[in-house]
């Protein structure tokens, strides 16, 4: 790979920003694409499907050519708002998704290493921590899990403000009418609302904070997947 192209696909990489390294096999000549000028490239269907795929291979290009595409796309970061026993019961089975897992908490009785050994722990505020840990964006996944206003309501603006991939929060539809309303008064329309996952997790019956905690994680990788369920749902009806 050239300097230059090193240069731009790390400065890529470091925005949180994915790229693509299109290579000839025939010549070895290497090309990066930006994700916001994928539309316009002459391999426009073919860096769409890679990049929703997130899977590197081989790919034909609209003169017939075969050409390699690899893809770089940022690591999904789950941000948990809530050291509960729910995000304790959240913490192996992220790690068996390879999702990049951060724990806020200000109560520092709740955020303690003890309780999180070995997670990205901070116990402050939201606002404050959330600063620290860089940019929220299409990567990140966001769960508020503390049933607590003042502490999960300004993570999911913030959520909502940088169009995280996954919005999910705790409490019943009672509760989440209330925090709804909060955020119209905050300035969000129907349809921003609309995005949180809430009650949150995929209907399983789930009761045990286990059982919760992987409601959450089959939600999150679906959504994760949506176009992907969605090609296979048209394929199905097509039979």
């Amino acid at each position: 790979m050239r300097l230059d192209t090193l240069s731009a696909l790390n400065a890529e990489r470091a925005a949180r920003r994915p790229a693509l390294i299109v290579t000839d096999p025939e010549d070895g000549g290497q090309r990066l694409v930006r994700a916001a000028a994928i539309d316009a490239d002459p391999l426009a269907p073919l860096l769409r499907e890679r990049l929703r795929t997130g899977k590197s291979g081989l790919g034909e290009g609209p003169d017939g050519r075969s050409v390699f595409v690899a893809v770089h796309a940022p690591p999904v970061r789950l941000v948990v708002i809530g050291a509960v026993h729910i995000s304790q019961a959240l913490v192996p089975l992220a790690a068996q998704l390879d999702l990049d897992l951060t724990v806020i908490d200000p109560r520092t009785a709740f955020a303690s290493p003890e309780r999180f050994p070995g997670v990205r722990l901070i116990a402050a505020w939201p606002d404050e921590a959330l600063r620290d840990i860089g940019p929220l964006d299409a990567y990140t996944a966001v769960a508020a899990l503390t049933h607590d206003p003042k502490i999960d309501d300004p993570a999911l603006i913030a959520a909502l403000r940088a169009d995280c991939a996954y919005i999910g929060a705790l409490g019943s539809r009672k509760t989440h009418a209330r925090r709804a309303e909060r955020l119209r008064e905050a300035g969000f329309d129907e349809a921003a609302i609309g995005r949180i996952h809430a009650p949150i997790g995929l209907d399983i019956g789930a009761v045990s904070p286990a059982e919760i905690a992987l409601s959450i994680l089959a939600q999150l990788v679906a959504t994760l997947r949506k176009d992907r369920l969605k090609g296979r749902d048209a394929a199905d009806a097509g039979r």
